[in-house]
């Protein structure tokens, strides 16, 4: 269940995710030249309404078309969401987001279906009329169905957003994220539920608290804070100076998963530093002009509002405290705990090399023929997260860098999702939680699973492997 939620949500954030970067402009562009805004101007602040109302949902369809259907996908895609933006006066999101998918499918079972029938000479032809006049009655079944029905389910939306807010039980929604977040669902609640939400209260008021919910890097600051304060675990206690400047300043917040991971009791102090700095905000009535990806206190404060810049600042601070004071006495009394089962699996590991088993394959792998694969011949290696761009991209330079030093700059190393990993890759390094799903995605290669970004012993082990 978890695995499918997972690639259920991974499907309707990488609508949004490779567009984050026209989303940050246009956060940008209200929280300047809005009339309330840092420098109005009444001429740029004309282009607010149109980048929301059709350059963003056109995009987000475009990449779902593509997503199913391809290029051709992509395209009709963005044709039917024309039909589905004019059918509504509301932000179709969320109908962009069906929108995309459903073109891509039609336009992929056109395909198959009229795959070696076309005449010789007639391909062009076909294939631009099919796109033409399936795109054209898709946009109508967009405009007098799709857009009408989706502005009734985000008025119901709508109506129970405020029906949270006035009654004060939006914080509470924070039970549930933290322990979603720590489960990789964190790109999937915000980029395919939170940014949609957001973008509706920003259209009305100029600012969306939805963006200040699984964004607010405080919690896990906290927990960061505690573990380099009281962790018995030496190499702990070392990673998490380093983890805690990714998550807070790179934004970066996977980072801190494995360490809520190591002790799920640790899900109290993240849980209560968020729904503290919900409460704060509520009461405050804050809220952000734009999604700060990612979630780097640089890019929080850059969407706060005029004259909420200090405001927002507090919420993290709050968070931060709250996650540090619940998290400080739960590592102080589990630290031992933590240095005997590291003890345990070294322990085991010792007793696997005294067998004549190599350490590395007491690891997953995924077929025993990718296993027997010589070091020699390794040549690319892909580092998969959930998102393939927030801690895949930064593994993968921590393992470039390694290789690099140990002589084997010939191997190519990326990053990627884990439902998308290259099928060229001989070797995919992953985080445990995530191993089911990488190894669905690329049977053929190893599969080297970790537990700690900042602090993995797989990394040297691989290279020593490689190197050898």
């Amino acid at each position: 269940m978890k695995e499918k939620i997972q690639s259920f949500g991974r499907f309707l954030s990488g609508m949004v995710m490779p567009n984050i970067g026209a989303f940050i402009a246009w956060g940008l562009l209200t929280a300047l030249f809005i009339d309330t805004g840092w420098l109005p101007n009444a001429q740029l602040s004309s282009i607010v309404g149109p980048m929301l109302t059709y350059l963003l949902p056109v995009l987000i369809a475009y990449q779902g078309g593509k997503m199913v259907g391809g290029q051709r996908g992509a395209v009709m895609g963005a044709i039917m969401t024309i039909g589905v933006i004019c059918g509504t006066e509301y932000t179709m999101f969320m109908g962009a987001m069906i929108a995309g998918p459903l073109a891509g499918w039609v336009i992929k079972k056109f395909d198959k279906a009229v795959e070696g029938k076309i005449p010789a000479g007639f391909e062009m032809l076909v294939n631009n009329f099919s796109v033409g006049i399936l795109g054209l009655l898709l946009a109508i079944i967009g405009y007098y169905l799709i857009g009408p029905f989706m502005g009734g389910v985000l008025a119901v939306l709508n109506s129970g957003v405020e029906v949270l807010v006035n009654n004060g039980i939006l914080p509470l929604v924070s039970i549930f994220v933290e322990p979603a977040k720590v489960l990789f669902l964190n790109n999937a609640i915000n980029h395919g539920i939170f940014t949609p939400l957001g973008a509706e209260q920003v259209a009305g008021a100029g600012k969306s608290i939805f963006y200040m919910i699984e964004t607010n890097p405080g919690a896990g600051t906290g927990v960061l804070l505690a573990y380099w304060m009281f962790a018995k675990d030496k190499t702990t206690k070392d990673s998490a100076p380093g983890a805690l400047i990714i998550h807070l300043l790179g934004g970066i917040h996977e980072i801190y998963f494995p360490y809520v991971l190591m002790n799920p009791i640790l899900l109290l102090a993240t849980i209560g530093g968020s729904v503290a700095a919900m409460i704060f905000n509520v009461a405050a009535n804050l809220g952000l002009a734009g999604p700060p990806s990612p979630g780097s206190i640089i890019a929080y404060m850059g969407m706060a509002p005029k004259g909420s810049t200090f405001m927002v600042l507090l919420s993290v601070v709050i968070a931060a405290v709250v996650s540090f004071v619940i998290a400080a006495p739960i590592i102080r009394l589990s630290g031992n705990k933590q240095s005997l089962a590291d003890s345990e699996q070294k322990m085991k590991e010792m007793k696997a090399e005294a067998k004549g088993v190599a350490a590395s394959e007491v690891k997953t792998y995924g077929s025993s023929a990718a296993g027997k694969t010589n070091a020699a011949d390794i040549k690319n290696i892909v580092f998969a997260c959930d998102a393939g761009m927030g801690s895949s991209a930064m593994g993968a330079t921590v393992l470039r860098k390694k290789l690099s030093e140990a002589g084997r700059s010939d191997i190519e190393v990326k990053h990627a999702p884990v439902s998308e990993i290259p099928a060229d890759a001989q070797i995919v390094v992953t985080h445990k939680e995530l191993q089911d799903r990488a190894l669905k995605s690329a049977p053929g290669a190893r599969i080297v699973t970790i537990s700690n970004f900042m602090a993995a012993p797989e990394y040297q082990e691989l290279v020593d492997e490689l190197k050898a």
